[in-house]
């Protein structure tokens, strides 16, 4: 941010940076400078990322879950929340000294509401490449439908 203001690195930034991150340790990841995160957002770290896409078809979650065992995931709907569990193992190298481990290991779980015209009958879902994307469709009865005038 400082950078386009003055066209270089101002001092200043590094401390502005430094307020920034014990704003979010402060406030659970909410505050943000420079960042686009609103009240919705999770605290830094929050694994498995997900995004949710919405169509006049279908929701559509992307969970970014690389290095999950897909048949271990636990995927259901109960009363329009989706549940997504599951765990993540990453190797640790027992004689290595570990100066930062940022990768995420260990069990999970991350919950979406769905909106009303969810059809939880019809959900499809594939993991590929580390994304496991599910398909809500939505319910025929809630659509639009044209009516024809005689």
């Amino acid at each position: 941010m400082f950078e386009r203001l003055w066209g270089y690195e101002h001092p200043l930034a590094g401390h502005m940076r430094r307020l920034e991150q014990e704003l979010d340790e402060l406030f659970g990841g909410n505050a943000s400078l420079t960042g686009t995160r609103d009240i919705r957002s999770l605290p830094t770290g929050t694994f498995p990322a997900l995004n949710v896409a919405s169509t006049g078809d279908a929701i559509v979650v992307y969970l970014f879950a690389p290095g999950a065992d897909p048949k271990q995931l636990d995927i259901s709907i109960h009363q329009n929340l989706l549940s997504i569990s599951g765990q993540r193992e990453i190797a640790v190298d027992e004689e290595a000294t570990y100066y930062r481990r940022e990768r995420f290991s260990g069990p999970f779980r991350r919950a979406v509401s769905l909106p009303e015209d969810a059809d939880a009958e019809r959900v499809e879902a594939k993991y590929l490449n580390g994304i496991l994307t599910i398909r809500i469709a939505r319910r025929q009865s809630a659509k639009p439908r044209q009516i024809e005038v005689r």
